[in-house]
């Protein structure tokens, strides 16, 4: 995930401290159920997509912004599937935040997809029965965002 211009200005003042950020997370959905993932850049490993919405940003826009930035697709958000707090994380370079993540079901409206930023090594559309490798927070979102009655996780990482 590229660095916002205001994280870095926040930064300079408060060094690898704890920043406590906002994050959106997008599940998006085609029209034969298959869902959107990206292959991230920083880590390698599958994951939903997602970011740090810019002041003043909606978080639901900010959903659509990051799904086109990253893959080209176009979609619309549905609904919220979960708001949450997650664990800190520490990155590489010593800064640490925190996450409150809203996660958006989404449906695919437009566009191809493809990577299309230095975010991915690779996008493509997986059926919920075989998803790649991972992480307990992107597999709960996804599951989450297939059924409409709310549910209760525990805190979990963000990995």
């Amino acid at each position: 995930m590229a660095t916002p211009d205001f994280i870095r200005t926040l930064r300079k003042s408060i060094g690898h401290d704890l920043l406590w950020l906002p994050g959106v997370s997008a599940i998006v959905f085609d029209d034969e159920g298959r869902v959107l993932l990206n292959r991230r850049s920083d880590t390698g490993k599958w994951s939903m997509l997602g970011g740090i919405p810019e002041p003043g940003e909606q978080p639901a826009d900010c959903a659509v912004r990051e799904v086109e930035e990253e893959t080209g697709v176009l979609c619309v958000v549905e609904r919220v599937v979960l708001v949450q707090a997650l664990n800190p994380v520490t990155y590489v370079n010593g800064d640490i935040c925190q996450y409150m993540d809203i996660s958006f079901r989404c449906r695919a409206v437009g566009g191809e997809a493809r990577v299309n930023d230095d975010e991915s090594l690779e996008v493509g559309w997986f059926p919920l029965d075989a998803l790649p490798d991972l992480n307990e927070f992107g597999m709960q979102r996804i599951k989450q965002a297939t059924v409409d009655a709310p549910t209760w996780f525990e805190t979990m990482s963000s990995e």
